[in-house]
């Protein structure tokens, strides 16, 4: 029953019906039964279900790579509008499969990055996604519905993330009456896959990939699903990929000329991290170690840096110091590897094609390196030298910050993540350190308003009034504190109000 409740979800979450062209624009007020905030809403309130889930990859540069591609394919492209928002995030979930949900929020599974083979594949799936919510499938699928189908969703996205924490029959059963009940009310057609193909196309070439992409990726998809029946991907049950659709694509790149995109670093280094994730932590380590033993490689120090994460995860964290050194030592031999030019052991990454996150995903691996095996001053000298360069990798400021409060530098943890705080407020991880930081330090009403913050982001409203009003029971007598907790309580007050009413 692994993956009932994801193949259930995706089929009715998944922006695609047959109504979608019947139905008025959106946009028009005196016509439209959702709004795009009430959309936005039940985006949301699956989100935090989602977020909650031990599957959600709450990792920073995986995010900000998945992030930044797809602010890459929309800023580059007509067929998108600036009023609509985005937000992109991993599931560790090895099936491929990838979905959007109400009000832009994007999820794509570890597996379907993994399988991409190019950065111009992942890129493809990802401009189809897109596709479905600037042609507004799923909200007009809302609104079609009218609102009895609304809480139907939201309910359904509770049950199957239920379902994956405590996987029984019965709740297995209960999730799929439930999308039984909803699947008669939809009328899934390959019309709209096709559109968001077209669609998706034309976002995929103004942004500069291949288009041969999306294709090569959905033909090879098929292939997997004809020979291996009982376990075809889940994309294929999600998003149907038929012969037709593949031909009209290959249609309609057949003038173009071909375009060779090489992948970037970034990719790269995302699909190894996420490779190294992957299964159980030794045998991942076996994995790696045979591909640099047999030379199964196309990038030997991309190979070796997600050895070195998985020996990390394996905890052999000697063997992790002894390949890093090895991996600084290949960057020197081989002058065409862009990911480690320049680079001497100590000194921070700096990469000749200024992928940006590359060079910091490098560092911060490089820290956590140096911190499994006690070398404190050298983990500290990584991420002072590396913030500097990359002041805005997240994955540095909060290892820096958690390194610094592991050490007993609670203080000047503080101190730091005040300042960053200033320059990135919508941080719930920054938040929850900062608590940690005042918990430490002995202040109940600032570690209760910091614990407030974190959940304000993260969409709980109620949970974030519960730690104001311990917050303002521990005053400590400051007034000018005292006053923002009551502000801040009013503020949030506000905010639940207005979601209680849109229920």
């Amino acid at each position: 029953m692994k993956f009932v409740y994801l193949i259930i979800a995706l089929l009715f979450l998944f922006p695609v019906n047959s109504y979608a062209h019947e139905l008025p624009d959106l946009g028009d007020v005196s016509q439209a039964t959702i709004t795009p905030y009430q959309e936005r809403q039940i985006g949301l309130q699956i989100m935090r279900q989602i977020r909650a889930d031990p599957s959600y990859l709450d990792d920073p540069e995986i995010a900000s790579y998945l992030s930044n591609l797809g602010h890459k394919l929309i800023s580059n492209s007509d067929e998108t509008s600036a009023v609509q928002s985005f937000e992109f995030f991993a599931i560790q979930d090895s099936s491929i499969n990838a979905f959007a949900l109400p009000g832009g929020f994007m999820g794509f599974n570890s597996g379907l990055i993994i399988a991409a083979q190019s950065e111009s594949e992942l890129a493809a799936v990802m401009s189809h996604e897109i596709a479905h919510v600037t042609q507004k499938h799923l909200a007009r699928m809302i609104a079609g519905q009218k609102f009895d189908l609304i809480k139907s969703i939201a309910t359904l996205a509770v049950a199957i993330i239920a379902a994956r924490s405590n996987p029984q029959a019965s709740q297995a059963i209960l999730v799929a009456s439930q999308a039984s009940a909803i699947q008669s009310k939809l009328d899934f057609t390959r019309k709209h896959e096709k559109e968001a193909d077209r669609i998706g196309l034309s976002i995929l070439l103004d942004a500069g990939f291949e288009p041969q992409g999306m294709s090569t990726f959905f033909e090879r998809l098929q292939k997997a699903g004809r020979f291996h029946e009982n376990g075809a991907p889940s994309y294929l049950r999600t998003h149907p990929i038929t012969y037709e659709r593949i031909a009209d694509i290959q249609n309609r790149i057949r003038e173009m000329p071909y375009r060779q995109v090489p992948d970037s670093i970034d990719f790269l280094l995302v699909r190894a991290k996420l490779r190294a994730m992957q299964g159980k932590p030794h045998d991942a380590v076996v994995q790696f170690k045979s591909r640099l033993d047999e030379k199964r490689y196309t990038n030997e120090a991309v190979e070796r840096y997600g050895y070195i994460h998985a020996l990390l995860r394996d905890k052999k964290n000697k063997q992790a110091n002894h390949e890093l050194a090895h991996l600084y030592q290949i960057s020197q031999r081989d002058s065409s590897t862009s990911v480690l030019t320049n680079h001497r052991l100590g000194n921070t990454v700096r990469v000749e094609n200024k992928n940006v996150i590359a060079g910091a995903m490098i560092e911060t691996l490089s820290a956590n390196v140096k911190l499994g095996n006690g070398e404190i001053t050298e983990a500290f000298d990584i991420y002072k030298s590396a913030l500097k360069i990359y002041p805005q990798h997240r994955a540095l400021i909060q290892g820096y910050a958690h390194a610094l409060i592991q050490n007993k530098q609670t203080e000047t943890a503080l101190e730091f993540i005040n300042k960053q705080l200033l320059l990135i407020p919508n941080d719930p991880q920054l938040f929850s350190l900062q608590a940690q930081c005042y918990d430490l330090l002995g202040d109940r009403m600032l570690q209760h308003r910091a614990l407030a913050e974190t959940y304000v982001l993260k969409g709980h409203y109620a949970a974030a009034l519960d730690q104001l009003q311990t917050a303002l029971q521990n005053s400590n007598g400051n007034f000018y504190q005292l006053s923002s907790v009551e502000a801040r309580l009013k503020q949030i007050q506000a905010l639940k109000a207005e979601e209680d009413k849109e229920k």
